[in-house]
């Protein structure tokens, strides 16, 4: 509930320093989390808003793919300026490094061998996470470190 609190107070910030664009952003954020608040029926957890938060960073992502195909610089610079101002919301993010050790601690704690282990293994792992990666970086590793085991 912290984040949901500075999250609100730095879109008044914005509005009385007229950064549109951190203004627009924080926005858009706090309009999907209260989507999902009234879908759940309760406030948010901060983990909860953690996710919210990746979503919408996957989602400029996406949008900057899609841009880069049809050439829009303008789009892309915009996104990747909303990606910035988002990123300040989120916890450290994990180095590759030290997200491998954490799957590989969960591979040993499952016993996973197979892709078959992949949900297990992801369980464990997310719990760990918390939000410092993104949920396909996770996936990703994992599948590298499970289709390595055959």
């Amino acid at each position: 509930m912290e984040l949901k609190l500075k999250l609100e107070n730095d879109l008044h910030a914005a509005m009385k320093s007229g950064d549109n664009n951190a203004k627009q952003t924080i926005r858009l954020a706090l309009s999907n989390m209260k989507l999902i608040e009234v879908q759940k029926g309760s406030a948010l957890e901060d983990t909860e808003i953690v996710a919210i938060l990746q979503k919408e960073i996957k989602s400029r992502n996406e949008t900057i793919l899609d841009a880069e195909k049809i050439n829009r610089q303008d789009i892309i610079d915009a996104a990747r300026s909303e990606i910035k101002i988002i990123e300040t919301y989120l916890p450290q993010q994990l180095s590759q490094a030290e997200l491998a050790e954490i799957i590989k601690a969960a591979i040993t704690e499952t016993n996973a061998i197979s892709m078959s282990d992949m949900g297990k293994v992801m369980k464990i792992a997310m719990a760990k996470v918390q939000g410092r990666s993104s949920n396909d970086n996770v996936s990703k590793t994992i599948r590298e470190f499970l289709s390595s085991n055959k």
